[in-house]
């Protein structure tokens, strides 16, 4: 399981951006985007972002079209020129642009890749062919997840949610292929299609690698079991917010009562971390069936299912056979209906092997000094907003608003790219093999989290790229993460006004400071430990108050009719209403609140930034997967949900008191 941090977005693709307006004063305020038959008291998300969409299609090899991706896709193509540039350098041995350089070669080598087809998984598919027993199936297991395979649950480590100081092990579910359980349980027409989908793909595969149509069909019947029962011992996504309901901390004697047929000092010896002796067991229901499946599921059963893991973890390295297989799943689970570019698809490999490595280049061409200086001071402008708002909150007590006031005090903020880039002098990669590359890279990205457990934190450490276009909160570090990549056009121009700024990166910035007092946020004190510093009394007002944000989001429903999960996205959509609270009160305590633009009054401006930051719109199957595993809410809802709790956006555009826009009885929170 992934460290427990807060997103600003989760799902990001690609776009081109539309031409700004020809006037200089207006051209950040994107006045083009507005579609002005819609009435902004009616649905202010369609009519500031209206005419962009219109505009902009989705793409046929996207599944979404966003303003995020107006600035991934310009990121990711100064990223290509990276990469390009140091590909074509010859003899460079054991430097950033030596490694970058040949991963790229090697998966761009597409000639190569399509002779090879499936051989380069021959060895790992012999190892698990010589499986003759229970010993040599947990060896196996913990060899795929050693080489980036998803097998039977997760394991890797994380700050100790009750002691930040240190890392920990930790054990949580996963093995499975589709996105959440309902995905294997819901009979409805949706869900059926896309598991009907996933089985055709399984078994195109299988026949890939060799075997006939009807052993296909039998190997598939045996995957969709084991993994359907593996998903629905799991916890929900809603249910695993709540940090204490994955904290469990067990000794091997402990963790041995829970699953007495696996041998869990042998797999941490085979982890390479056989001085491991606790571990939180984060799911301790998923491990009670699946030591049930370790003695009630044939030896044959795990072996296609172990299989099936390898090959399809890999699938997007290997020949085209494999990849449009892989494709055609995807058409029924997210709606795109290409391939993205080769470039594309190495590119997004390669950041997740070498990230930081690329990331390193791209600051020094991309992010100037000027720019890093300018968005520190906005958060300390954000930061006293919120500060100003804790001394004045009518429903905190004396001894809750110390403590949070204590806590925004601790709060840190980093911005741009971490102070010490990472050392991949230990990673081999090759300009020859693009698979044993990417294998590699999965062993040196999998041992260097777990040399991190029994270890103190390095609180200097990212775990976002600096040339994402995204930012984060981290509980347990108590940090407000703000990368390069998002600190630009759009979102962040050091030439735009006051009010445009604050309304977008702004925004972002309050959002993920709002992060550390969110319904997830609340339960970290200032020092990152999941502790209570809340009174009863306050704790209450304060669940009450985000139960509010949970029922108006769960009235929301997307086109097919399905809601949206109130509980799941509670976290965000208070974090999106903070932000918006918190700017706009930062900016209309500056003195540079600027000047009304092509009649755009200056707080009008404000909440165009905003409105335009999620512009978007998102093909029927990528937004039913949202709305089942996504804690963020649909992007119309995140600005007219938000903006519905907001005084002084109603102020702004005079909305009439029946307004849609207008909530009868406002959520309040601060």
């Amino acid at each position: 399981m992934k460290k427990i941090i807060t997103l600003l977005c989760l799902t990001i693709f690609g776009v081109a951006i539309q031409a700004a307006p020809s006037t200089p004063d207006a051209a950040p305020l994107y006045l083009n985007w507005i579609d002005h038959t819609i009435a902004p008291d009616n649905d202010f998300f369609h009519y500031a972002n209206g005419t962009w969409i219109k505009n902009n299609p989705i793409p046929l090899d996207r599944a979404s079209w966003s303003a995020f991706d107006i600035l991934q896709d310009q990121n990711d193509r100064v990223v290509k020129s990276i990469l390009e540039t140091a590909a074509a350098k010859k003899n460079v041995k054991d430097s950033i642009d030596q490694k970058i350089g040949d991963f790229y070669a090697s998966g761009m080598d597409e000639k190569t890749i399509n002779q090879l087809g499936a051989s380069p998984l021959k060895e790992e598919l012999s190892k698990i062919a010589a499986i003759k027993n229970s010993t040599d199936l947990q060896n196996s297991i913990a060899h795929l997840q050693m080489i980036g395979v998803d097998a039977a649950f997760g394991f890797g480590q994380i700050q100790d949610l009750k002691n930040s100081q240190r890392v920990i092990a930790e054990l949580a579910q996963g093995g499975v292929g589709l996105p959440d359980q309902d995905y294997y349980l819901k009979d409805d027409p949706q869900m059926k299609q896309v598991r009907a989908a996933y089985r055709q793909y399984m078994q195109h595969v299988f026949v890939l690698l060799g075997d006939s149509t009807e052993v296909a069909r039998q190997e598939t019947d045996s995957v969709m079991t084991i993994e359907t029962a593996l998903s629905k011992a799991s916890m929900r996504p809603a249910e695993m917010r709540d940090p204490h309901a994955i904290y469990h901390m067990m000794t091997l004697k402990q963790l041995k009562d829970v699953t007495p047929h696996f041998n869990w000092p042998l797999f941490f010896k085979n982890m390479g971390r056989a001085d491991i002796v606790e571990a939180n067991l984060a799911t301790p229901g998923f491990f009670t069936y699946f030591d049930t499946a370790l003695q009630t599921v044939s030896l044959e059963d795990w072996k296609i299912y172990l299989r099936w893991r390898l090959v399809s973890a890999f699938v997007p390295y290997l020949s085209d056979s494999f990849v449009n297989e892989r494709l055609h799943f995807s058409q029924k689970l997210s709606g795109i209906k290409t391939l993205l570019p080769r470039w594309h698809r190495v590119l997004d490999t390669e950041e997740g092997a070498l990230g930081f490595a690329i990331g390193k280049r791209y600051v020094e061409k991309m992010f100037p000094s000027s720019s890093k200086v300018k968005v520190e001071v906005m958060i300390n402008e954000i930061r006293a907003a919120l500060r100003n708002d804790l001394k004045t909150l009518s429903w905190m007590t004396p001894a809750t608003r110390v403590a949070a006031i204590k806590k925004l005090d601790a709060m840190r903020q980093r911005v741009g790219y971490p102070t010490k880039w990472r050392d991949y002098s230990a990673l081999h990669i090759n300009r020859d093999h693009y698979l044993q590359n990417v294998m590699n890279s999965n062993i040196y990205l999998t041992q260097y989290e777990l040399n991190k457990i029994g270890k103190p934190v390095d609180h200097d450490e990212w775990t976002m790229l600096p040339q994402e276009v995204n930012a984060y909160y981290d509980p347990s570090e108590n940090t407000i993460n703000m990368p390069a990549g998002i600190l630009q056009s759009p979102f962040f121009d050091i030439h735009a006004p006051a009010a445009i700024n604050d309304g977008a990166v702004g925004v972002v910035i309050g959002h993920e400071m709002t992060h550390g007092f969110d319904d997830e946020g609340a339960q970290f004190d200032g020092g990152g430990n999941l502790k209570d510093w809340w009174t009863a009394a306050d704790l209450k007002k304060f669940k009450k108050a985000t139960l509010c944000i949970s029922n108006q989001f769960s009235q929301y429903t997307i086109e097919d009719g399905t809601h949206v999960q109130g509980p799941l996205v509670t976290g965000e959509a208070v974090a999106d209403l903070g932000g918006v609270t918190l700017a706009h009160r930062a900016l209309l305590a500056s003195n540079d609140k600027g000047k009304t633009i092509a009649d755009v009054t200056f707080e009008q401006q404000f909440f165009l930034g905003f409105a335009h930051v999620w512009a978007s719109h998102m093909r029927p199957e990528m937004m039913r997967l949202l709305v089942t595993t996504n804690p963020h809410p649909p992007a119309q809802f995140r600005v007219n949900g938000t903006l519905a709790n907001v005084p002084a956006f109603q102020a702004a555009y005079h909305l009439p008191k029946d307004s849609p826009m207008a909530n009868k009885d406002p959520c309040v929170i601060w």
